[in-house]
């Protein structure tokens, strides 16, 4: 089958495209996924680049969670249809179609944290088929969504709703989103406005359009100086931010942290903009501030997502459509941040 195989940290020659990786072989409780789309994430880049760094050692090469055990079938966005179960799955999963929940988590409970990723910790959905647990697959026969859709959901709105859940956002909240037309971050905005919440949001000038039709009641241009930023957000805030769903990191904490509100909450699930921050501790203890670290969702989150999809509750939004074979051209697109919403590749 053709597949894209990760052999070591790296560059894009990192990533090798190959069309006969052997088709992968059930193991009891597993059924076979012929993959109909797959979507992209700074997951993948980050994965191949071992840019997550270790614990006391934030240079080392490492992945999501530590060490690679190459060579890894990369991709955690996965649709498609199930072609074959393996023992102690009922055949009736045969030509469901699906989608599937990336996360390995630490145990069988509904609220239990992921402790690995498909395409990092497991083979991936980049490859004409997966093989994943019967338990991480969501049926979708019913769903109006597209494969390209339903692919773009699970890291990305995965991701976003196990913010606001742990974030507790609800429709008395006004949120800020920082990089807000990423895969995350748009989904952030779709999702706190589908809650009601009041949604305002960092993005580059040339993308708050997009933005704010995506439910973003002012889309706030990413260049501003600090002291413009918290002019503008105390002129659309008045009594402070509420919460701050922030996928950047970096300089943002600082600069937005005199903004909330007493009793706000912070919480954070990236850091594109920069993984090592300082900012005054005395502002978040002072002022009773919860400061809070989301990593992917729980089970619990993925099905109150996979029920969304199922109805086409929620429709993300598909920016660019590329081929497998042209996955190095969809990550070089990917990594210029032109586009708003994800990136999709079919096998």
């Amino acid at each position: 089958m053709a597949a894209a195989v990760l052999r070591r940290h790296g560059g894009p020659d990192a990533l090798e495209l190959r069309a006969d990786w052997p088709v992968p072989r059930l193991a009891e409780g597993q059924v076979l996924v012929q993959v109909g789309a797959a979507a992209l994430n700074n997951t993948d880049l980050w994965t191949r680049e071992g840019a997550y760094g270790l614990s006391g050692d934030p240079d080392a090469k490492a992945g999501w969670r530590g060490p690679v055990d190459f060579p890894r079938v990369q991709g955690g966005d996965i649709a498609g249809q199930v072609t074959a179960t393996a023992a102690g799955v009922p055949e009736e999963w045969v030509g469901r179609r699906v989608l599937v929940d990336p996360a390995l988590y630490r145990d069988e409970s509904a609220d239990a944290p992921p402790v690995g990723l498909l395409g990092s910790e497991a083979d991936g959905g980049f490859a004409d088929y997966v093989a994943v647990s019967a338990d991480r697959v969501h049926d979708m026969t019913a769903s109006p969504l597209s494969d390209e859709e339903l692919a773009a959901l699970p890291v990305a709105y995965g991701t976003a709703t196990g913010m606001l859940e742990r974030a507790r956002i609800t429709d008395a909240d006004t949120v800020l989103v920082t990089g807000a037309s990423g895969g995350v971050g748009f989904a952030l905005v779709q999702l706190a406005a589908a809650r009601g919440a009041r949604v305002i949001a960092l993005t580059s000038g040339s993308k708050a359009a997009a933005v704010e039709r995506a439910g973003a009641v002012a889309a706030l241009g990413r260049d501003t100086t600090a002291a413009e930023l918290q002019d503008r957000l105390r002129a659309l805030a008045p009594d402070g931010l509420d919460a701050v769903a922030d996928v950047a990191g970096g300089p943002w904490l600082d600069r937005v942290l005199p903004t909330l509100r007493d009793g706000a909450r912070w919480v954070i699930a990236g850091a594109v903009a920069g993984p090592v921050v300082t900012f005054d501790l005395r502002r978040l203890y002072l002022h009773n501030l919860s400061l809070i670290g989301s990593s992917m969702h729980t089970r619990a989150h993925f099905a109150a997502l996979a029920g969304l999809a199922r109805t086409g509750a929620v429709q993300p939004y598909v920016a660019a459509r590329f081929p497998l074979r042209e996955l190095h051209t969809a990550q070089d697109e990917f990594r210029s941040g032109r586009h708003v919403g994800k990136i999709v590749v079919i096998p």
